[in-house]
């Protein structure tokens, strides 16, 4: 796939959860005559509708959608799969001459895209169930070995960042070198991929009652009836997918660990919280180029792009 010739460009909209990226996104595939490409770390998993924000039904039957519902809770999934994947996705779309909207909040898929990734080692999952236990045992452990062996990556990534912070030691661990180090050296300096990237800002204070009644509008939808089946369907809350912002809160409420209203808050909390990290990362981006999401139109976002064939 790397050796074929160079893609197009694509467009990316990209921002913090709540902004309306995946409305907009359908709009301008309608006026674009484009296909939408997921780029959001949840939407991946079958089964995550409401909590994700997942498109509706309805909204996919508008424009095609891909890389929505591929694996299943349980299955894993990681960065270097979804570059694969999304780089399939794309040549197909470009192959049958439509454009691509690549649309999401996940900054790190977007990276893989544009720059590529450090040839690392394959998973090694001996390593990684050693590791899973020590962190069961001991809450915290890993992130405090992995700032041991690598403070760069250890103050980049949060503490209940499981996966990337056993990705960092399984690194070091195979390799003796660290995560940053191999990073560094990568450098993430050369473009694979060429990619107009839309990035959409809220007024703080908009963006935080538009989360706060997005939280509400969730729990409507049936998010409660959503995390239960999961449960019900084998997927424990100690998966990934359903240690994620509205799975995990529910969880407890499930496990009569809370009150709903209290789930409610806490998922509302830690969705502000999710909204500033999008942002700090998409804000360091020399790429992204914002508007406003309360008054970007279509022919605004047409105009960037037609500026930059």
């Amino acid at each position: 796939m790397d050796s074929a010739a160079p893609l197009p460009p694509l467009l990316a909209i990209v921002g913090p959860t709540g902004t309306g990226k995946s409305a907009l996104a359908l709009e301008l595939a309608q006026a674009l005559g484009a296909e939408i490409v997921n780029l959001d770390s949840r939407q991946i998993y079958r089964g995550l509708d409401i909590g994700s924000a997942k498109p509706s039904a309805a909204e996919r039957a508008l424009a095609p959608h891909h890389l929505y519902d591929v694996v299943a809770p349980d299955e894993p999934f990681d960065c270097a799969r979804y570059r694969e994947l999304a780089r399939a996705a794309i040549a197909d779309i470009h192959a049958r001459g439509r454009a691509v909207v690549l649309v999401g909040g996940t900054g790190l898929y977007l990276k893989a895209l544009r720059h590529g990734l450090f040839p690392g080692p394959p998973r090694d999952s001996a390593l990684r169930m050693r590791l899973e236990s020590l962190e069961r045992d001991t809450p915290g452990a890993l992130h405090v070995r992995l700032a041991a062996v690598d403070p760069a990556a250890a103050a980049r990534l949060h503490p209940r960042d499981r996966l990337r912070v056993i990705r960092a030691l399984e690194v070091h661990e195979l390799t003796g070198r660290p995560l940053s180090d191999w990073q560094a050296a990568h450098g993430f300096r050369a473009l694979e991929l060429d990619i107009i990237t839309i990035g959409l800002a809220l007024d703080r204070a908009d963006l935080y009652a538009r989360l706060h009644a997005r939280c509400g509008d969730m729990i409507a939808a049936g998010l409660v009836d959503e995390v239960r089946r999961l449960r019900e369907a084998g997927y424990g809350p100690a998966l990934a997918p359903l240690r994620s912002i509205g799975y995990r809160e529910i969880g407890d409420y499930l496990d009569a660990q809370c009150s709903l209203e209290q789930a409610v808050a806490s998922m509302a909390q830690a969705t502000r919280r999710l909204s500033k990290r999008q942002l700090t990362w998409f804000r360091a981006d020399p790429y992204v180029r914002w508007f406003d999401a309360a008054r970007v139109t279509v022919q605004e976002i047409q105009m960037a792009v037609g500026s930059r064939q």
